[in-house]
């Protein structure tokens, strides 16, 4: 029933609002530890005592382009929107703090706050992905943040959601087996336990807790890169003040879609309305709908143990390499070197096509497996059967330089088996 008189309301406030190209753009500028940040606030022509709302961005590049159509459909609603252009210093896929984004947008608050059209008290945040994280923790810093909107939000760590989000977009490729264990958990674990995911064990569920803001939370019911059931019944569970809602036919971004992963022209039908008189009319008590099905639950990325270390790892890809290379230089033990070689430049070409495009550069699928991972395990195979050879060319000679190649082979059976190889 509330969510009915909500969406009855937007319409009428759509239907009486100014037309699309009503609404005003005024640039501004702020500041967040030594960063000038620019931006626009986008509102209602003619406008006072008006909510306002900052948006802040998900993960990635963005400028404030990529949500001024949000911007303008909340800014014919009586909304005082104000979109910026993302931080780049100190931001990368290597390196980020969600505190400094934080600080950012509690900048951003600060500015919209201050503009003549809007009232103080009436100012929010509104996070996307990334932001999802992001909006609820400026949001737990200041009282000056009178509520909290986010979409796509998740209720899980960093890198529990990007395994997750990595294993359905192989799957929906028709990808099964060993090259998706490896993707999705092995090297996942190793780029965490290298540093280089940043921010992989931020636990949200502590902030949420501390939240006395309201807080609207809606999600897409196929969304594939956050899993949205478990993020329902967290925000549910931990934030007091809640109105969650779900979207039965959206995905990640409340974009109309089939199955999460096409986007098809336009939002959700009411969800645009819904923000817009849910900021105007801030209800006092909690509600949620039910938290959507999902195929799989997600997993936390466990550390890693002291064999799989990072420094054990490129040890052991020197030693493969430097054994392999000395061998190829020497007649005893070459099809050990040849093939051992293969398949170890051949996984580091692979593993760059997976992280790069998600497992869209592997081409066909057979058997579950692109074509790429199926000639990868062949030499795998083979390395395994040039080893036991060699070992036992070793065995009757004790030649030292046969020696060094079937250590190659010795250290190549583990590592294979870690990475995913000689699996099914």
């Amino acid at each position: 029933m509330r969510t009915g008189a909500l969406l009855l309301a937007g319409v009428i406030l759509a239907l009486s609002a100014p037309p699309a190209s009503a609404a005003d753009g005024s640039d501004v500028t702020f500041t967040n530890g030594g960063v000038t940040l620019h931006g626009t606030v986008v509102a209602p022509p003619g406008g006072s005592n008006l909510p306002g709302l900052v948006m802040v961005h998900g993960s990635g590049e963005h400028s404030r382009e990529d949500y001024r159509d949000q911007a303008e459909a909340f800014a014919r609603q009586g909304i005082a929107t104000l979109i910026y252009d993302k931080r780049t210093e100190g931001y990368s896929q290597f390196s980020r703090s969600y505190s400094t984004l934080a600080d950012d947008a509690l900048a951003a608050v600060e500015a919209l706050r201050k503009r003549p059209e809007v009232d103080p008290a009436r100012v929010g945040v509104w996070g996307l992905s990334e932001g999802g994280w992001v909006a609820p923790l400026a949001a737990s810093r200041s009282a000056d943040v009178a509520f909290v909107v986010t979409l796509g939000a998740n209720g899980v760590e960093p890198s529990r959601q990007q395994a997750w989000a990595i294993e359905n977009q192989l799957r929906q490729l028709g990808m099964t087996g060993s090259m998706v264990r490896m993707a999705s958990s092995t090297m996942m674990r190793q780029l965490v336990g290298s540093g280089v995911f940043p921010e992989a064990y931020y636990d949200p569920v502590p902030v949420l807790k501390s939240l006395r803001q309201p807080v609207l939370g809606l999600w897409g019911a196929k969304d594939v890169l956050t899993p949205p059931g478990e993020a329902v019944r967290i925000f549910q569970a931990s934030v007091a003040h809640h109105t969650l809602r779900v979207f039965p036919d959206a995905q990640h971004q409340l974009r109309r879609t089939t199955d999460g992963y096409d986007k098809l022209p336009g939002y959700a039908p009411g969800y645009l309305e819904l923000v817009g008189t849910w900021v105007h009319d801030l209800p006092t008590a909690s509600s949620a709908d039910a938290p959507p099905s999902q195929d799989r639950p997600s997993s936390s990325v466990s550390p890693l143990s002291w064999y799989e270390s990072t420094w054990l790892q490129l040890a052991a890809l020197v030693v493969l390499l430097g054994t392999f290379g000395f061998g190829l230089f020497r007649r005893p033990g070459r099809r050990l070197a040849v093939t051992g070689l293969v398949t170890v430049l051949g996984f580091l070409v692979v593993d760059v096509l997976i992280q790069t495009t998600m497992g869209k550069g592997l081409g066909p699928v057979v058997l579950g497996r692109p074509l790429p991972w199926l000639a990868l395990q062949l030499p795998s195979l083979a390395t395994v059967a040039a080893a036991i050879g060699t070992a036992v060319a070793w065995w009757r000679t004790r030649t030292p330089r046969l020696g060094v190649v079937l250590a190659g082979g010795v250290v190549f059976v583990p590592w294979a088996v870690y990475w995913g190889l000689l699996g099914i």
